[in-house]
């Protein structure tokens, strides 16, 4: 582990036992043996169609759910006892994705921002604490008179700015952002996002930003990485992994992405694939794209492809891409 890489996931697997029957149980591979880093002040974005795991990788990298296995280092450090645990979770937070949900409808917001403060025990009298709250709210521009509302009394954006407040509370290096902006208006979804890149520059954070809006995703994220069915099938720097994708499903991703000249949105051309995403409870063998790929191979049901660099910095998952125009 480099002495930039703040966060790395090595092998990490989260299965969740599904009742099939009666007595009969099956292991759904909700994310299965992926492995990143992540550098100190980075963005990585991490992209793939619903129910990829995207929001399980996110969830499981600050133990939220117990990882099935892999191993999960923060700070050069590995995660394992509790103490490590209730450390790491002092060192990073997670805003979530639907503001509408997350927030306890009977707190106030000063009570929702303040808890983190309170389960770690981060102040030293009741004045620091309504200090560090109102510094917190005007950090994300909010009022201090919105103090003593309630969560219902706030649009959507202001739902999240709470959020948003709550997670930058234990003064986190790290924060996971899951599909943050994917229930917010289009026209505050810019703002929300160019205050994740002041907030950025202002506290050195280090995001895993998790979406499915790719726009998004390009404008914030440092580097990409791609999921499929619970296998991570691509990472590259953001620039490249837009202009030269490799692995087949990254083509036909980054052709839907909608072009704001209109001469080259004619020009593209949409790569629409065949089929529909398998379950994750039945998933093909070998490369789990296989099904929907028009380069597939008899070496694709045969095996998982490894995910290998290529390039400097870029990774990819797939036997023939080598092959692919």
């Amino acid at each position: 582990m480099s002495q930039d890489t703040l966060v790395e996931v090595k092998h990490l697997k989260e299965y969740f036992n599904i009742t099939t029957g009666m007595f009969t149980s099956k292991p759904l591979k909700a994310v299965d043996d992926v492995s990143f880093a992540i550098r100190r002040g980075e963005t990585l974005g991490l992209v793939g169609e619903s129910g990829c795991g995207k929001t399980t990788v996110g969830r499981t990298l600050l133990h939220l759910y117990k990882p099935t296995a892999g191993e999960i280092w923060f700070d050069g450090k590995k995660i394992e006892t509790k103490k490590d645990i209730l450390e790491y979770r002092r060192r990073s937070a997670m805003v979530f994705q639907d503001p509408y949900s997350s927030l306890n409808p009977r707190m106030t917001v000063a009570d929702i921002i303040g808890e983190p403060l309170d389960v770690h025990k981060l102040y030293s009298s009741p004045k620091e604490r309504q200090d560090k709250i109102l510094e917190l709210m005007a950090r994300v521009g909010l009022n201090s008179e919105h103090a003593n509302r309630y969560a219902h009394e706030f649009s959507g954006g202001q739902r999240q700015r709470i959020g948003i407040a709550r997670a930058l509370a234990v003064n986190p290096q790290f924060v996971v952002c899951d599909e943050p902006v994917s229930a917010l208006d289009v026209s505050i979804q810019a703002q929300v996002i160019n205050m994740f890149d002041e907030l950025q520059d202002q506290m050195g954070l280090t995001y895993l930003f998790i979406a499915h809006d790719l726009l998004v995703v390009r404008h914030i994220s440092d580097r990409i990485a791609v999921m499929y069915l619970g296998k991570m099938v691509e990472l590259a720097d953001a620039k490249e992994i837009y202009d030269h994708p490799l692995h087949p499903y990254t083509k036909s991703l980054m052709s839907a992405v909608p072009l704001p000249d209109p001469k080259k949105a004619r020009e593209n051309k949409r790569i629409v694939l065949s089929g529909d995403i398998p379950s994750p409870l039945n998933a093909p063998s070998g490369c789990p794209f296989r099904t929907r790929c028009p380069h597939a191979s008899e070496a694709c049901a045969a095996s998982m492809p490894e995910f290998k660099e290529v390039s400097s910095g870029h990774f990819v998952a797939c036997h023939n891409f080598e092959h692919i125009g």
